[in-house]
């Protein structure tokens, strides 16, 4: 599950259909026992009073503690382990941006988030910050170095539905029930593997029971650490009981609800993988899309989502290229590592930089349709208005494709099929054919059916 917050309206994607907005659902009551949403944000704010310390240091410094650590400790008055941490949470929570590609931007270069600006005054950019952080929980406190990397992952993916348990127990809930559901869900998990069959003896098999106690308790002792739970005693490796904070069981109250509302609406996309999620969302306005977004995002973990989600964007389809990008607009931060490695794809690179460039500008004026010609090279601005010419041919009309032309950075037609040429988009000539065939003028027709032609022959 993953929480994700509203997010300002995005562009929509070419050749999205619309529908009329179906009305607007009541907003739910939170259960009692949840604060009110002014202390949720006083409770995140003593929880991340020490990581915004930090991040303030790194703002006023221009620079990353860990590429200081003495002259950081001594000013923070922190140790080097206490530093490590709090920077790591400062990162994770949103409230620094460092060294991203792009125009601009200097390897280890720091500047304090729109988060860190609004600290103070904004209880929705508080609570943001600490559902990062939570959404992150595995990578705030990195599992033991000699545990399987596969059991961590099959945990990473059960703890979710453990979470979802304590919410609905309203209480303490001792570490027997947790591991007996953990146990449960990693036998289901690979029992639902391609090629893998039900096994009779499979809750016996899955390792030995001492490990997978161990890693229950890294999982609620990360938990606790970035102030989901509440421990009580310790049994071992383990905490005898937890139960969920009052920003916990906020959080995970705002989950259950997303995926019930979810599973009423007549679009109904939260079982489906990301591709087919995705065409699903291909026909609703934006603000139904991110609805379907979030409740998709909320069922399942924050990593293997976006991982899903970039490679439906590396398909072949430029509209699920496009809307996979709206979804990771709704993921916000906890995505902004995987979408940094992806810039490096020269199929992902424009919409992976403007994802970055939009992120790190998060609650700032900015005009979308102007971006690309801030964040991208002319030639990485030509390919993408190939792609996104490409979903309007394909999922559109001819006149989406010729209200598209309007949107290219070029100023003439002559300009845009020169650079179009040498743009090196797999679906140029099928985009220019199809411009051809839809545009009115005889003479301009002429001029792109020959571009396309010359591009078809390996000609410029």
């Amino acid at each position: 599950m993953h929480l994700v917050p509203e997010v300002p309206a995005q562009p929509g994607a070419a050749g999205r259909r619309t529908r009329t907005r179906p009305a607007a659902r009541r907003t739910p009551t939170p259960p009692r026992g949840i604060p009110p949403r002014a202390e949720l944000a006083r409770q995140a704010r003593d929880r991340l009073a020490d990581a915004v310390r930090v991040a303030r240091w790194a703002q006023l410094t221009g620079s990353a503690p860990d590429a200081a650590t003495d002259r950081a400790a001594a000013a923070l008055r922190l140790s080097p382990a206490q530093l490590r941490e709090l920077w790591g949470n400062a990162r994770l929570a949103g409230l620094v941006e460092q060294g991203d590609p792009g125009p601009g931007s200097t390897a280890g270069e720091v500047r304090g988030g729109w988060r860190l600006r609004a600290w103070d005054s904004d209880d929705t950019a508080v609570l943001r910050g600490w559902v990062a952080l939570f959404d992150a929980w595995s990578l705030a406190r990195p599992a033991p170095g000699d545990a399987d990397t596969t059991l961590v992952a099959e945990i990473i993916t059960a703890v979710p539905q453990l979470l979802a348990f304590m919410q609905l127990s309203d209480g303490p809930v001792t570490a027997v029930e947790l591991l007996d559901l953990l146990r449960q869900r990693v036998t289901e998990l690979r029992e639902g593997r391609p090629g893998s069959g039900p096994a009779p003896a499979a809750a016996a098999s899955i390792t030995p029971d001492p490990e997978l106690v161990r890693l229950l308790g890294w999982a609620l002792d990360a938990l606790a650490a970035v102030g989901a739970l509440t421990l009580h005693a310790r049994y071992g490796d383990t905490p005898a009981r937890a139960r969920l904070t009052p920003l916990g069981g906020w959080a995970m109250w705002t989950k259950l609800e997303q995926i019930c509302i979810a599973a009423q609406s007549p679009a109904g996309n939260i079982e489906q993988s990301a591709v087919g999620m995705l065409r699903g969302c291909a026909g609703l306005t934006p603000g139904p899309a991110r609805a379907e977004y979030r409740a998709w995002l909320a069922a399942r973990p924050t990593g293997p989502a976006v991982d899903e989600l970039l490679e439906a964007a590396r398909g072949e389809d430029a509209l699920i290229r496009g809307l996979a990008f709206d979804a990771l607009r709704v993921v916000g931060a906890p995505a902004r590592t995987a979408v940094r490695a992806a810039a490096a794809e020269a199929g992902l690179r424009p919409y992976a930089l403007l994802w970055l460039a939009e992120h790190e500008g998060e609650g700032a004026d900015a005009d979308p349709e102007e971006a690309p010609l801030t964040v991208l090279t002319r030639q990485e601005a030509t390919w993408l208005w190939v792609d996104t010419a490409s979903a309007a041919h394909e999922h559109g009309s001819g006149q989406l494709l010729l209200d598209h032309l309007d949107s290219a950075v070029q100023p003439s037609i002559p300009e845009l099929l020169t650079e179009i040429r040498t743009c090196g988009h797999p679906h140029t000539v099928q985009v220019l054919l199809a411009l051809a065939a839809a545009h009115p003028d005889p003479a301009t027709a002429k001029r792109v059916r020959r571009a396309a032609f010359q591009v078809h022959n390996g000609g410029v």
